[in-house]
């Protein structure tokens, strides 16, 4: 437990530092373009936009509502959602060894570059959420009250990602094998995940798949809070339990793997 308080406390005193630091890594991405920072909203919106001309207008235009929302609708929120929650996993995965110069020159806590790396992928997804809220809140797809939802959805979704970013941020440079290992997973989540399908109706296998899935309890919590017009939160208490048992594990192991390698990292790289 001593470990858990130390990487709290390392985050909550340096937490002027992350959100200044984020919004640093955010303008210096866009420091060459032209229009800037005014990329953080053309960009989701160019998605939207190419998502409507092929799904909407091409392939999938007869495709019939998902509880009452347009598949449209429903498949850039799915892809939204999982994008952030895969985003905020890989940059964590990978925020020290891909910034390692800060440990190694710097008085720097590690432990930081993991928030700094999920924080980043919070500020763009921001900008994602504004513009399926504006669809939601024009069409009336969900109730008003739902919407309180989606800040426990980024509370699970940096809990999560954080938690594995912890192990995974060591292993990465320990074994390096690992970051081969990680991506397929991540892609095999992509595919076992109802972004582009439906729940309802799934083969048993399926169904089970997705009931131990963390990514798709995530994205469907995302998808219950903006889009549903159903309960605000997804699943059922045990649902619940099960995620949170998970993020918890990960991240007391997270820890204790951090804090065991955190000053040997460079040795290996």
């Amino acid at each position: 437990m001593k470990n858990v308080f130390a990487l709290l406390k390392e985050n909550f005193e340096n937490l002027p530092l992350i959100w200044k630091l984020s919004l640093y890594n955010l303008k210096a991405s866009y420091a060459n373009h032209y229009l800037g920072l005014l990329w953080t909203i053309l960009m989701p919106a160019a998605q939207v936009g190419v998502f409507y001309v092929v799904f909407g207008l091409g392939l999938r235009g007869d495709r019939g509502d998902v509880q009452n929302v347009p598949f449209l609708v429903y498949l850039i929120t799915g892809i939204f959602a999982f994008g952030f929650i895969s985003g905020c996993v890989n940059a964590s995965s990978n925020a020290i060894s891909s910034q390692i110069n800060l440990v190694t020159k710097m008085k720097f806590p590690s432990s930081i570059l993991l928030s700094m790396s999920v924080m980043n992928n919070v500020i763009s997804f921001i900008i994602m959420t504004l513009i399926v809220l504006v669809i939601s809140l024009v069409n009336g797809y969900s109730e008003p009250s739902h919407y309180l939802v989606w800040f426990y959805f980024m509370f699970a979704t940096i809990a999560f990602s954080y938690s594995i970013g912890l192990i995974m941020s060591s292993v990465n440079i320990l074994i390096r094998d690992f970051k081969n290992v990680q991506a397929n997973v991540m892609r095999m989540f992509f595919f076992v995940t109802p972004i582009f399908w439906e729940p309802e109706g799934r083969p048993p296998l399926m169904s089970i798949i997705m009931a131990f899935n963390p990514f798709a309890y995530l994205l469907m919590t995302f998808r219950n809070a903006l889009i549903f017009d159903g309960p605000a939160f997804y699943g059922t208490a045990a649902d619940h339990i099960y995620f949170w048992s998970i993020t918890l594990f990960l991240f007391f192991v997270g820890v204790q793997v951090h804090y065991r390698y955190k000053d040997r990292l460079v040795d290996y790289l």
